[in-house]
């Protein structure tokens, strides 16, 4: 299959006079997959309501087919698919929509595709504030279910770069656009019983969400075997080196052998002692770029053919570095 490259980067602000912008809405209508950029991370779209469509993302992606998608629009009148809101909910959809946080709800039955669910009574919804994922819901007119644009385990894709070198052929086109700004996906908040749950933590943490709305949060416990959110239950973000993660970061002098990948903040530097370097972030407390640049960190050592193993410097767990340390944590597998 050949994949079409669309490169918007010159029509960020009005992506409708884009010479191929009819083509790519065709696409859609088609039931294509095309890759679009999203502030979190780059996101494989497809029709939500079409099955053939989202079928098609579970193929190429290789994605197992009980773990659920994320449904993305530009205005909350497109929900006309849930069946029901409930009002803390949409306290903070007020004030974090469009933004990194998607939101699980009841989802009425027979109106998405089959498999964006998989065959939970619930569906997540977010409403990005990337300009050209806004623009291009709003174009298409459709709800589109999006995971990351990247092959199931894979480091998620934050370049465009990243999207081609795991799906090129695979799927039908790519929207070159900008890198993601956050470089990590979104807070998933469980919406289905109150107080909510993070069933995965992002940029959005429980205190952001606390301020709008008190005492909306509580401790997730899913004893349930199939996950509810993505990056729930399946290795994810993986590198293709075994990684092994020092919990609260390098402290003391590390002799690492050449075939090792040590990534950790660049003021760790002077304690490593030879491998192959990996800069992060400036230092422990740059957890912002840290995220940024995590997977295109875990990425470009996929590059390096020297690299055996990885050993990654940890960050002290807090609520400003869970979602970092859960993605780091999956990266390594618990080791």
């Amino acid at each position: 299959m050949k994949t079409y490259v669309w490169d918007v980067r010159n029509y960020v602000d009005e992506l409708s006079t884009y010479p191929q912008i009819t083509e790519i809405i065709a696409a859609f209508e088609a039931d294509a997959l095309v890759a679009i950029p999203t502030e979190t991370v780059y996101g494989l779209a497809a029709n939500a309501y079409s099955p053939a469509a989202v079928g098609k993302v579970y193929a190429a992606k290789g994605r197992p087919s009980d773990n659920p998608l994320i449904v993305h629009i530009h205005q909350l009148e497109q929900l006309d698919f849930i069946e029901y809101i409930h009002p803390a909910a949409r306290r903070l959809m007020a004030a974090y929509w469009p933004g990194a946080i998607s939101f699980i709800l009841p989802v009425k039955p027979g109106m998405l595709a089959p498999q964006v669910t998989a065959g939970l009574p619930s569906v997540a919804v977010r409403m990005p504030k990337d300009p050209i994922a806004r623009q291009l819901l709003e174009l298409t007119k459709l709800p589109l279910a999006a995971p990351s644009a990247n092959l199931s385990g894979r480091p998620s894709p934050t370049q465009f770069e990243h999207v081609r070198e795991d799906l090129d052929g695979r799927i039908y086109g790519i929207i070159q656009g900008p890198d993601s700004e956050l470089g990590i996906e979104s807070t998933v908040l469980d919406c289905t019983s109150y107080p909510f749950k993070i069933a995965r933590p992002g940029s959005i943490t429980e205190t952001m969400l606390e301020e709008v709305v008190p005492g909306c949060v509580t401790e997730a416990d899913y004893q349930s075997a199939a996950p509810i959110a993505p990056g729930m239950k399946y290795r994810h973000y993986a590198p293709n080196s075994p990684m092994t993660l020092i919990e609260g970061g390098i402290r003391e002098r590390l002799a690492v052998d050449r075939e090792t990948a040590v990534i950790a903040p660049e003021s760790v530097r002077p304690l490593i002692d030879g491998g192959h370097f990996y800069p992060l972030c400036a230092d422990e407390d740059d957890i912002a770029t840290a995220a940024t640049h995590l997977y295109e960190v875990l990425r470009a050592i996929d590059h390096n053919h020297d690299v055996t193993r990885i050993i990654m410097s940890g960050f002290k767990r807090s609520e400003q570095t869970r979602a970092l340390m859960n993605r780091i944590d999956k990266a390594s597998a618990g080791k």
